[in-house]
This record gives C-alpha cells, sequence and structure tokens, in this order.
C-alpha cells in the first residue's frame, strides 16, 4: 500500500493543480483572444497532432472525451468560421475526416508557439513539484 500523504504532499498538490488552472486559464485567454472558444482551440490542436493531421469526428469525441453528437456540432462550428473541412478518407471513401483549413494551421502555430513558450516558463516549478511528490 502506498505511504500516507504528508502535508507536504498536500501543499504540493494544491501547489501543482493551482499551476494547472492558471495554464488552462492562459490557453483559454489566448484562444479567445484570437476568435475561438477553448474548445474549438483544443480540436484544432487535436487534429494537427493526429496521425496525418486528420481525424474523423468519433475520434475527435474520444480526444476531447465528448459525446459524438457534441464533437459534430463543434467540427460544424469550425467548419462555419473556415477553420476545418470534412473530406472522404483515402483508405475508405464511406468515412468522413476532418482536415484543418490553411487558415486554422497559421492560427495554431501562433497559438501552439504562445502554449509552447508558457510551458516553457512554467517547466522548473512543475518539474519541482513533480519531482517533490517522488
Amino acid at each position: 500500500m502506498d505511504e500516507p500523504i504528508s502535508d507536504s504532499d498536500f501543499r504540493t498538490l494544491a501547489t501543482f493543480r493551482r499551476e494547472l488552472r492558471q495554464f488552462l486559464q492562459f490557453s483559454e485567454a489566448a484562444a479567445l483572444s484570437q476568435g475561438l472558444s477553448p474548445q474549438q482551440y483544443q480540436a484544432l490542436l487535436a487534429i494537427r497532432g493526429a496521425d496525418g493531421q486528420q481525424m474523423t469526428v468519433g475520434n475527435l469525441a474520444e480526444t476531447l472525451l465528448l459525446r459524438p453528437h457534441s464533437a459534430s456540432g463543434l467540427v460544424s462550428r469550425l467548419e462555419t468560421i473556415g477553420m476545418v473541412e470534412r473530406h472522404g478518407s483515402e483508405e475508405d471513401g464511406r468515412r468522413r475526416v476532418v482536415k484543418l483549413s490553411t487558415r486554422a494551421k497559421a492560427l495554431l502555430d501562433t497559438l501552439s508557439a504562445a502554449h509552447r513558450s508558457e510551458l516553457r516558463r512554467r517547466r522548473a516549478l512543475l518539474t519541482t513539484l513533480l519531482d517533490s511528490l517522488g
């Protein structure tokens, strides 16, 4: 069985959670500043990070922990604002895949660079917190 959680561990967990929340607030503000909702940014990032830079709506739903109909609505909204396109799969023309538009790729480059910088800024503290949990 694991050892008891010490007062120091509780402080570390609380601080780590605060740091995560601050990063999420940064991320939400960055997405909103570019005209995207935080969930739209997450969807674009998931698609960009997927094999072949494309996903089915079902895969996107799994990745974002959404119900398929919610993911479908999200993709429809992204399609309406010109961020994604739906195409037939190269392997199976009956399957539809979602790909990023050129505009979305450029926007994602800007947002992701800012996120990477923010994570690098927080790296030392986050690493120290994780290491202190042993």
